[in-house]
């Protein structure tokens, strides 16, 4: 897929994230509520981070995961003071336990594209 299109992606998500986050709880679909929040939280940084990395791949991991925690802090921080919402230093950590499952992911995948080697088969 064309870096363009990823990145175009990334901020479409990037922006429903960030605006699912700061609405007030009773302007959002009340299916949001029937998953748990950590889960929420980690899902969508993970997803974040797995298109921030597909549209910028020269990029340093290490760079995007940063800038990608300091939306979630940001965030949180805007939460708490925004008077319908509570900021919550739990659901940053799971922010960062979705950027590090991608990173993770991403890792596995390139290892296995250098060394040609593909996980063995079950038997």
């Amino acid at each position: 897929m064309c870096p363009n299109r990823l990145r175009l992606m990334f901020a479409a998500a990037l922006l429903a994230v960030t605006v699912l986050s700061l609405l007030p709880p009773r302007h959002l679909p009340q299916v949001a509520f029937d998953v748990w929040d950590k889960a929420q939280h980690a899902l969508a940084y993970a997803g974040l981070a797995l298109l921030a990395w597909a549209g910028w791949p020269r990029a340093p991991w290490a760079a995007v995961a940063a800038a990608l925690l300091a939306h979630g802090a940001a965030v949180e921080l805007a939460q708490q003071a925004s008077g319908w919402r509570q900021g919550d230093p739990l659901d940053w950590l799971a922010d960062a336990v979705g950027v590090a499952a991608a990173a993770a992911a991403l890792s596995a995948r390139r290892r296995r594209a250098t060394t040609g080697s593909a996980p063995a088969p079950r038997r």
